[in-house]
């Protein structure tokens, strides 16, 4: 008796918002029961207080997450002046506090220009970084503090704005991947004879998924795989080439009009995403991964 044929759960890609109070996991842990697949995965982690868009991989898809990794990232925040924390956010305890009160905007603003640009940034230590394997946060709840070594990062823009609260700024940042926000407003604060930490942090975009197209977890949408790896401009490509890439074979580039360093997402004329391929030995590419399956052959016509 032939072995049954396992059914495949769902495949595809969501932009969710996640709300306060939930770690990215305890996300993910709710769309596998909304989804009915343990093959979720998520890119972006948020600190627990922080809302805003987290992407999610489904299925098949969660191997596209790897190419969202390095996305740009976009940010609102307040920078509250004259208290420090231990996690460098309102989730902390004080730690230090400062007299401020005589800080203007134009102080506050002329000291987050020096850090507009390619920086070198310090992780802070309720992070999930790793140190000799082991994870900062993990340290950090044992009493253990380690020297992290700074890490460059590149903020795109950082604009300050007044709020009704004395001592609080309003950022708003756009900034490359793996940048600190928390780390970002400590620093600041630093920077202008004192101390501060981070509040009410939201990230309103990765790359182009923004936050008008997210929904709450409890309202997620499954879009097409597609969608996923739309920042990289996909590549559609004719049916015969469409069978090639399902068993996986390497390409010639020209064959498909494919230019640049890659990744190259390759869909077939219905918009379903096929792989992503990248470069390879000469003038060809390969798969780095393949998501759809060959087509069932066709049957001999026994007429």
């Amino acid at each position: 008796m032939g072995r049954k044929q396992r059914r495949e759960g769902p495949t595809g890609f969501a932009i969710v918002d996640k709300a306060p109070g939930f770690t990215s996991h305890d996300v993910v842990a709710k769309a596998r029961g909304i989804f009915g697949t343990r093959k979720v995965g998520h890119s972006g982690t948020l600190d627990p207080d922080a809302t805003g868009v987290l992407l999610l991989g489904v299925g098949r898809a969660t191997r596209l997450l790897r190419f969202l990794d390095g996305a740009q990232k976009s940010y609102v925040g307040e920078i509250v002046l004259g208290v420090e924390t231990d996690t460098l956010d309102a989730a902390g305890e004080t730690i230090a506090t400062h007299d401020m009160d005589g800080v203007t905007l134009a102080e506050v603003v002329a000291a987050s220009k020096s850090f507009v640009g390619d920086i070198m940034q310090v992780p802070p230590m309720v992070s999930a970084i790793k140190i000799d394997g082991k994870r900062l946060h993990q340290l950090a709840r044992e009493g253990i503090e380690v020297e992290r070594p700074p890490r460059p990062v590149t903020i795109h823009s950082l604009e300050i704005a007044p709020t009704d609260e004395p001592l609080v700024f309003r950022a708003t940042v756009s900034c490359s991947s793996g940048t600190y926000i928390r780390s970002l407003a400590a620093d600041i604060g630093s920077a202008l004879g004192g101390g501060a930490h981070l509040r009410n942090l939201r990230r309103t975009a990765i790359g182009s998924f923004a936050e008008s197209e997210a929904h709450p977890i409890d309202d997620a949408v499954l879009l097409p795989a597609a969608v996923a790896v739309r920042d990289l401009a996909p590549v559609t490509v004719d049916d015969k080439t469409a069978d090639d890439i399902r068993y996986g074979r390497v390409l010639d580039r020209e064959r498909i009009g494919l230019t640049g360093d890659g990744p190259y997402p390759l869909l077939d004329d219905s918009g379903e995403l096929l792989a992503v391929y990248e470069p390879h030995k000469a003038n060809t590419v390969k798969p780095a991964i393949v998501l759809a399956q060959p087509l069932p052959k066709q049957e001999a016509d026994p007429s």
